[in-house]
């Protein structure tokens, strides 16, 4: 039993490889483009396997680990949500599968919070950390989804928003396992990198929005 799941952790960790190269590549390819594309979807599939897998080694006899189901859970969710944020560009995008995902993040994270606060003699900090977190994203997009109006104008932020996420997950993983950092910063490290580069990104969208309303012509029929 324990070489298949030694053979099944191989398996998991050269997807995550995989992932981590191809979001790479996908995050500083020209946005867009036919290698931004192929990139990312290749990183998508990569990391939804390795993140499945992740979760399913948490729970395997003598490999039990709250942390690794937190971070299969976590690139689980963002890389969906994010990968999906391209359908909200079209009119009228059904909303209901949608939905059902955060909902079942919100509960997930909850749990994992409660989990977190009474399990251990002293409170896991990170565990509690990632359980926040991972109630305030998706209880963030149930309420954008009850003003489905606006998801048109937030699509690429949404997409950008997520995807990085599944890859600070992806980043986080590595760098944990390999504890490139001492104690617990190996945790947060890729969170505060990612978070800068997300907010670089989100104001170069702001700004390129801002300059595309100002350029419209104004309409003086009214």
């Amino acid at each position: 039993m324990e070489s298949i799941i030694t053979i099944f952790i191989y398996i998991h960790a050269g997807l995550g490889g995989i992932a981590l190269l191809s979001g790479l590549v996908s995050l500083i390819a020209k946005k867009g483009n036919n290698t931004h594309k192929k990139a990312g979807l290749l990183f998508y599939y990569t990391m939804l396997s390795s993140a499945i897998s992740a979760m399913t080694i948490a729970f395997l006899p003598n490999h039990e680990s709250p942390f690794l189901f937190a971070v299969g859970l976590f690139s689980s969710y963002f890389i969906i949500t994010g990968y999906r944020s391209l359908q909200l560009k079209k009119n009228n995008h059904n909303l209901k599968i949608d939905k059902l995902i955060s909902s079942i993040m919100l509960f997930v994270s909850l749990g994992m919070i409660i989990y977190a606060l009474i399990n251990y003699p002293t409170i896991n900090i990170v565990l509690l950390v990632f359980g926040i977190v991972g109630f305030i994203f998706p209880l963030s997009r149930l309420r954008l989804y009850a003003h489905p109006e606006k998801l048109k104008d937030k699509w690429l932020k949404l997409h950008l928003v997520n995807m990085i996420g599944g890859y600070i997950s992806a980043a986080t993983a590595f760098v944990v396992v390999n504890q490139s950092f001492p104690s617990f910063y190996g945790w947060f490290i890729p969170g505060i990198l990612g978070g800068i580069y997300i907010w670089y990104w989100i104001r170069k969208i702001n700004k390129k929005h801002k300059n595309k309303l100002q350029l419209s012509p104004i309409d003086t029929s009214k």
